[in-house]
C-alpha cells in the first residue's frame, strides 16, 4: 500500500519536469523563425486592412429666420349669425366659429356635461339636445354639428 501511493507522487513530478521542458525548447528557438514570424503576419495585415472612413464634419444647424406670427384666416373670423337653439346656450350675438366652439366648451364645463369616464364625449342637456340632435355627441362630431345652426 505504501508503495501505490508514492508512484503517482513521482508521474506528478515527472508531468511537472515535461511542460517545463517544452517552455525552455521554445524560448531557445532560433531568432531568425521568430523574426520571420512577425514579418509575415504584418503583411496578411496590411492587405486586409479596411479602407479608413472619411471623417464626415457635422454641420452647425443653420439659423432659422424669425418664424412670422400667423395672420388668422379671414373665414373662421367671420361673424356668423345663429341659430334660435344654438343661440340659447352661447348667447345672442353673432360670433365667429371658433368662438362659438370655446363657448360652448365654457357651456359644457359650467354645467358637468362632459362625460366622467370618457372624456371624449359630451352628454347633451335639453339645451345640447337641441344643438346636436341627440342624447351623446363626441367632441370630434360637435363642431360638425354646429354647422347646421350656423349661416
Amino acid at each position: 500500500m505504501a508503495t501505490a501511493k508514492k508512484a503517482p507522487a513521482k508521474k506528478a513530478a515527472a508531468k511537472k519536469a515535461a511542460p517545463a521542458k517544452k517552455v525552455a525548447a521554445k524560448k531557445a528557438a532560433p531568432a531568425k523563425k521568430v523574426a520571420a514570424k512577425k514579418a509575415a503576419p504584418a503583411k496578411k495585415v496590411a492587405a486586409k486592412k479596411a479602407p479608413a472612413k472619411k471623417v464626415v464634419a457635422k454641420k452647425a444647424p443653420a439659423k432659422k429666420a424669425p418664424a412670422k406670427k400667423r395672420t388668422p384666416n379671414a373665414a373662421f373670423m367671420k361673424p356668423l349669425t345663429l341659430s334660435p337653439a344654438l343661440s340659447a346656450v352661447v348667447g345672442a350675438a353673432a360670433l365667429p366659429r371658433t368662438e362659438i366652439v370655446r363657448k360652448l366648451w365654457v357651456y359644457i364645463k359650467a354645467k358637468g356635461l362632459q362625460d366622467k369616464i370618457n372624456k371624449r364625449m359630451v352628454n347633451a342637456d335639453e339645451k345640447l339636445r337641441a344643438v346636436f340632435g341627440k342624447a351623446q355627441v363626441s367632441m370630434f362630431e360637435m363642431a360638425g354639428l354646429i354647422g347646421k345652426h350656423v349661416k
